[in-house]
């Protein structure tokens, strides 16, 4: 099988825990950990989140005395992708050493005249309180709101249409090669009057930049793994309960927040929709498990699974590992 793998910010930084590397050096560790054997069995893409490492990094662009301007949001991308691939092109490494793995550097296209640039809702960064947030809102120039129990910094997150690199991942899958790419949803770029790419000044969402991946690579399973076990009906209430299986139209007929939650199923539901194929929400260290149909909430087109199909893959001319 082919697997997009989405990881969420827990599997780099937890909350309430800071932003140092060794902490984050030590999650990520963990999650290969957890990852190490779907590698061993299926074709892997790692995509990851990068909101708090952007956030950090901004901020010390923004307080640094030497720059006449901070360095801009697509910079500050590219070099958590660096960052973040890094740390966990060596932990796989270290996990399958026997296995080739290419940390990339991806950019993903948006619309320069998306609306998202004019009402930002993509959360970076650390967590504050009220009051510091919106003194730092007032020092900088920032665009705040609440996530949770505390405030965080909010910036444009425009629609995902492509990822650059798309056939150079393909490539790499094909070698037999796990791929860490996409990260943070990938460097925003548009396409000039002159047909050049150039950055823009947003952060896209890495669950809808995944979808759009893992279609364009004829991804049997899209697989978003964060600190949840299962997306929740009714969350926050006295009647919240797991939802287990869901096709795309019974999962859009819930109400999800749209910093948290939303986004993850727009892209799970995008993925099926299109492609007919399996997607899932689910906790890091339920990867395999999820696969079994054991674990997590699992989208497909008639809303059952009942685990992995026995079937060919839909491509069986591509260059695949075995599956056990």
């Amino acid at each position: 099988m082919r697997v997009i793998a989405t990881l969420g910010g827990n599997a780099l930084l937890q909350r309430g825990q800071k932003p140092d590397a060794d902490v984050q050096e030590h999650n990520v560790r963990a999650a290969v950990g957890a990852l190490a054997p779907l590698a061993e069995e299926h074709e892997l893409v790692l995509t990851h989140g990068n909101g708090p490492q952007v956030g950090v990094l901004a901020l010390q662009s923004a307080s640094d005395p030497r720059l006449t301007t901070p360095y801009p949001f697509d910079v500050l991308g590219a070099q958590t992708q660096g960052m973040i691939g890094y740390w966990l092109l060596q932990a796989m490494q270290n996990e399958l050493p026997n296995r080739q793995v290419a940390a990339i550097i991806n950019q993903t296209l948006v619309e320069a005249a998306d609306p998202a640039f004019a009402d930002p809702t993509k959360f970076v960064g650390e967590m504050y309180t009220e009051e510091e947030a919106k003194r730092l809102a007032s020092e900088r120039g920032w665009a705040v709101k609440p996530d949770g129990t505390g405030w965080r910094r909010v910036v444009g997150s425009p629609r995902p249409h492509r990822v650059v690199e798309t056939r150079l991942i393909r490539m790499l899958l094909q070698s037999g090669a796990i791929v860490v790419c996409a990260g943070g949803g990938g460097v925003p770029v548009i396409r000039n009057e002159r047909g050049e790419l150039d950055g823009v000044e947003a952060v896209v969402d890495k669950d809808l930049t995944s979808s759009v991946l893992a279609e364009a690579l004829d991804a049997d399973v899209l697989m978003i793994l964060t600190d949840v076990p299962n997306v929740m009906k009714a969350f926050g209430t006295p009647e919240q309960e797991p939802v287990l299986r869901a096709t795309p139209a019974s999962l859009r007929a819930l109400d999800f927040a749209a910093g948290s939650m939303g986004p993850k199923v727009e892209a799970v539901c995008r993925f099926v929709e299109l492609t007919g194929g399996i997607a899932a929400i689910g906790r890091l260290e339920d990867g395999p498990a999820i696969l079994r149909g054991e674990a997590g909430t699992i989208i497909t087109p008639d809303g059952t699974y009942d685990g992995l199909p026995s079937q060919p893959p839909k491509d069986p001319d591509r260059l695949r590992l075995a599956v056990s």
